[in-house]
């Protein structure tokens, strides 16, 4: 059983306290830290938490707890790591860990120098259908991963913080690409090297100053390609879609919009519908259980278990600051028109790492190109000389 301080009120906040306070569970939020008074004492209210206060160092120290969870504004988020670390407790952060590569690389530094417990709260890394996706590309069912594509869009965020860029520390890649850069390392393997990036990013609707839309590609050591697709200015909800393709097969997974509860109200449904909604009449997509749909259940579970056994969850600090590194190359290369480097001052994964193509042999004298079923019933192969690299067809009667 833990007891846990839990920094921040708004959406996030609220995500986390319901995924910690589910299925009747013994894991409790013993105080809660907020900036406005009013709000910290009504979400204690809502949530039957004990302590609330606005002082910070306060709710960190408080001494009936042993974690901190940090679900504040991007700007905030070192400072509260530090606190953490200089109480020498258990301390999980909410994405992205920082404004920059730079500031993610001084939490974790600050963390594992105190040597507390670290875990880089990525909900959609721990989604149902992402989990099981990576399992079965680390069993082989798709081959060698060659290209991922993760896509998150939606009609913008809630909180006036995201729209200002010197606190949130960009736009829509900051807040959402995040995501998308994780979900594509977790595809293409965490220990794989992240090498360069091409982003174009631009402000296409909003009155802000930063970018409401990306699309980025990031190459790998292994010659794999993630892509990602992020903009605030998507209508119609959330939309949040992944795509891994391999020399032996290809998953498509749709996780919000279009996953099988489809409803059509006149009247309107009454309330809340899903995160992102953008309106409660005509056809509507609830979502029904919406924290393990994002991934939050499945993300403290590991979070809190790793905990008691002492070893890595599956996201930590370091993988907050490889993303963070990764957007950094992405807002250089909007910026330059052409690719960047990721510069990572701290790899902790593989360098020896194959790219280029896996040759099929067909026969002595062939590699393999293509085997396709024709129309009549015949196999028709398309195959590459050995030796003179000439191509050549070849039928097969069915």
């Amino acid at each position: 059983m833990h007891t846990l301080t839990m920094l921040g009120t708004g959406l996030i906040g609220r995500f986390y306290t319901q995924a910690l306070h589910a299925n009747r569970s013994r894991d409790r939020v013993g105080v809660v830290y907020s900036r406005s008074e009013d709000r910290a004492r009504e979400f204690a209210q809502e949530w039957g938490i004990l302590n609330w206060t606005t002082d910070m160092a306060a709710a960190i120290n408080d001494p009936a707890t042993d974690i901190v969870v940090i679900g504040l504004p991007n700007h905030l988020h070192e400072e509260a790591a530090r606190l953490a670390a200089e109480a020498g407790k258990a301390v999980l952060c909410t994405k992205p860990l920082g404004r920059t590569a730079a500031e993610a690389k001084r939490i974790l530094d600050a963390v594992e120098k105190a040597g507390v417990f670290h875990g880089y709260l990525e909900d959609l890394a721990y989604t149902p259908k992402t989990m099981k996706a990576v399992a079965s590309v680390q069993n082989g069912a798709i081959g060698k991963v060659l290209w991922a594509r993760s896509r998150e869009t939606h009609p913008g965020p809630h909180s006036d913080w995201f729209w200002n860029k010197e606190l949130s520390g960009g736009g829509a890649i900051i807040d959402l690409g995040c995501h998308c850069i994780e979900i594509g390392r977790h595809f293409i393997g965490k220990d794989v090297k992240p090498l360069e990036v091409m982003c174009w990013a631009d402000t296409q609707v909003h009155p802000i100053d930063a970018e409401d839309s990306a699309i980025g590609l990031v190459r790998y050591a292994s010659g794999a390609v993630a892509q990602f697709e992020v903009s605030w200015a998507f209508r119609g909800g959330m939309d949040l879609r992944d795509e891994v393709t391999g020399t032996q097969g290809t998953i498509w997974l749709n996780h919000w919009l279009r996953t099988g509860f489809e409803m059509f109200t006149a009247v309107g449904e009454g309330g809340y519908v899903a995160e992102k909604a953008e309106g409660g009449t005509g056809w509507l997509f609830p979502v029904g259980d919406e924290i393990t749909t994002l991934g939050y259940s499945a993300m403290f579970n590991d979070m809190l278990e790793a905990f008691d056994v002492g070893r890595k969850p599956m996201e930590d600090f370091y993988d907050g600051y490889v993303v963070n590194a990764i957007m950094d190359a992405a807002y250089q290369s909007a910026a330059s028109k052409r690719w960047e480097p990721v510069q990572l001052d701290d790899w902790r994964g593989s360098d020896d790492m194959q790219a280029g193509m896996q040759l099929a042999d067909y026969d002595a004298e062939h590699w393999l190109i293509k085997r396709e079923v024709m129309p009549d019933g015949g196999t028709k192969l398309i195959l590459k000389e050995k030796k003179g690299g000439k191509i050549v067809q070849k039928m097969i009667e069915g």
